[in-house]
């Protein structure tokens, strides 16, 4: 995850990673900086020599690693999936869940700490929206448009669809590989929401 291009110290790639295991484990408020400066071997005050607070410590993890590892490879996997044609929408919704799945199963400690923060950091919501959300939103724009275009989706606000359909594939995949992972899952659940979802928003034959 810190890489060369970032020109880190041995110290400062030891406390990211410390902090970055903390915060998944943890959260960003369950985790004092003292934990954190255990973790990587170093004293507290190292960690402040090198970050002006815990915060920037926070965005110093995520802020550079969504925008230059996980946007360009959430938008290049997702585009194996909008850029497929597909017969059904059913069978869209099945390859973006399997493929998201597989996302997840990657990224999982990042995810964990962008699930929990992002919604009490504007400034990393704001990131998430500029790089990785615009583009990816427009592209299933048009794939609800294609499908209505078709018949077999509602003629009403792509960006319903998208929600509604977005939510229920977020908190099924969220709940089953980050939340609650040791749970006792049921893999034909994926095809019951995949039929509850196209039941719902399908076109019906008058």
């Amino acid at each position: 995850m810190f890489n060369d291009e970032q020109n880190l110290t041995e110290k400062q790639r030891g406390i990211l990673a410390a902090a970055t295991e903390l915060f998944a484990e943890k959260g960003y408020a369950g985790t004092s900086t003292s934990e954190i400066a255990k973790k990587a071997g170093v004293a507290e005050g190292t960690i402040f020599r090198h970050y002006k607070s815990k915060k920037e410590l926070l965005l110093t993890i995520v802020s550079p690693t969504m925008i230059k590892i996980l946007g360009p490879v959430f938008k290049r996997d997702f585009n194996k999936v909008l850029d497929k044609e597909f017969d059904t929408f059913q069978d869209f919704i099945r390859a973006m869940i399997q493929n998201r799945i597989k996302f997840v199963k990657n990224n999982t400690p990042l995810l964990r700490i962008l699930i929990q923060e992002l919604p009490f950091h504007e400034d990393l919501k704001k990131q998430f929206i500029e790089h990785i959300g615009k583009d990816v939103f427009e592209k299933l724009r048009e794939t609800v448009r294609h499908f209505q275009a078709k018949g077999q989706l509602i003629d009403t606000n792509p960006d319903t669809i998208i929600r509604i359909v977005g939510s229920s594939i977020f908190s099924y995949i969220i709940s089953r590989y980050i939340v609650i992972p040791d749970a006792d899952w049921d893999d034909e659940e994926i095809e019951w929401i995949i039929e509850i979802l196209t039941n719902g928003i399908s076109r019906k034959e008058s």
